[in-house]
């Protein structure tokens, strides 16, 4: 009977979870990042991008972009014993605006996703967080291994707060997401204990 641990027991040991949204512009590397990191197979809501999309679906350099994002992205990571994660990704373009609500619910913060040749497709992420206050880190994606600006001019041209921290990463790297998603939860916990 030693073995057989009690229902109380169990969830004690149980991770918290934790909700993170990862946001941006239509693509960012939200996709990429979900799927980087996440310890189980990404649920994707991918669509191959038509004709239909042309002019109005505008993937910038990357020209061979053939699928996007429609409702959501959906990963975890178990960061140690007490936390995991839960990923949410968001569409980029804005008709799909109307998920982010809904993806944005219940989260403790938030990624997002910068590309930095096109800081103009972030804006709206960034007023989205900002209106709804809720904890986020601009994450700039190293497209190539490089920046198209610095990351005092991504913070200059964005105009976010001193206290939002704006970082490099590397959106196809576990490690760099990883690092990013725990400047995320540093964020979230600095807003909660000086709340």
């Amino acid at each position: 009977m030693d073995s057989v641990r009690s229902p109380d027991a169990a969830a004690a040991q149980a991770p918290v979870p934790v909700k993170i949204v990862i946001a941006g512009g239509f693509g960012v590397g939200k996709t990429t990042t979900v799927g980087a990191i996440s310890e189980i197979e990404p649920l994707t809501t991918e669509a191959e991008m038509t004709s239909a999309g042309v002019g109005i679906d505008d993937p910038g350099h990357r020209v061979d972009k053939v699928t996007t994002t429609v409702a959501m992205d959906f990963g975890c990571v178990t960061i140690d014993r007490a936390l995991k994660l839960y990923l949410f990704g968001t569409p980029g373009q804005g008709r799909f605006g109307f998920m982010w609500d809904d993806l944005a619910l219940g989260a403790l913060g938030a990624l997002v996703v910068v590309d930095s040749a096109r800081l103009d497709d972030c804006y709206p992420a960034v007023d989205y967080f900002e209106q709804l206050g809720l904890p986020f880190v601009v994450a700039v994606n190293a497209f190539d291994g490089h920046l198209a600006n610095d990351l005092e001019t991504v913070r200059w041209a964005l105009a976010v707060a001193d206290g939002v921290p704006v970082i490099a990463f590397d959106a196809r790297d576990r490690l760099s997401v990883r690092d990013a998603l725990l400047v995320v939860l540093d964020q979230a916990l600095d807003r909660a204990v000086n709340a």
